[in-house]
């Protein structure tokens, strides 16, 4: 059975992972008959944000504790997956992953990576294994690897950052995917677009299909 490591940046759009995107990506890496393992950073978030009112509050959480309530409690520190282990990663989107996985949401197209995020798909590429990346995760992946071909589907500002910090960007809409080749990188928009839940899920569908072609 292939076994797909899943980063998971919290639990919640604005300050942690995608939870559609999220539970989605699993139930497309189980539809296919792979496994899946969660990881999530071992660190604190970068802030608390309210989910009814979109306002900071004054606490401090735990990304892989957070991230936890979506793998039930099945998770690892993201400092121990091994590339050689997995036949691939994926990254599902949401505020977590521009601030917790990387700092775009503070700080554009300077932003830096986690270190443990930066080796883990720096490790994936080396290994020549396949990386997908949904929402905004795929700036993070470019700011990793460079030269990238990508899609966070049509949002000019983020897509021109992606071309500010050395990748090609492709636009798209629901459910479309985009594969580099050469990295076997494969993103899909899912919430950077007006979406619904059916279309993160084909999105999220498309991504893991592509990936299992790839093994």
């Amino acid at each position: 059975m292939k076994k797909i490591a899943v980063v998971l940046a919290g639990n919640g759009v604005f300050d942690g992972a995608e939870i559609h995107e999220a539970t989605l990506t699993l139930l497309a890496i189980a539809k296919s008959g792979a496994a899946y393992q969660c990881f999530a950073p071992d660190i604190n978030q970068a802030h608390v944000v309210n989910h009814i009112t979109g306002e900071e509050m004054p606490e401090i959480r735990n990304v892989m504790v957070e991230a936890a309530r979506i793998a039930r409690g099945n998770i690892k520190s993201l400092t121990e997956y091994n590339a050689a282990e997995y036949d691939a990663i994926v990254f599902p989107g949401g505020f977590g992953a521009a601030k917790n996985l990387c700092t775009f949401a503070f700080d554009g197209t300077d932003l830096t990576v986690t270190p443990e995020a930066e080796k883990a798909i720096k490790d994936t590429v080396a290994a020549g294994k396949p990386i997908g990346a949904l929402c905004i995760a795929p700036v993070l992946v470019t700011k990793v690897l460079g030269d990238v071909k990508v899609t966070i589907g049509e949002d000019e500002g983020t897509f021109k950052a992606i071309e500010q910090i050395g990748g090609t960007h492709v636009k798209t809409t629901h459910g479309e995917i985009v594969v580099d080749e050469r990295y076997k990188v494969v993103t899909t928009p899912c919430y950077m677009l007006d979406a619904s839940i059916v279309q993160i899920a084909e999105g999220a569908e498309n991504v893991v299909k592509q990936i299992m072609k790839m093994l």
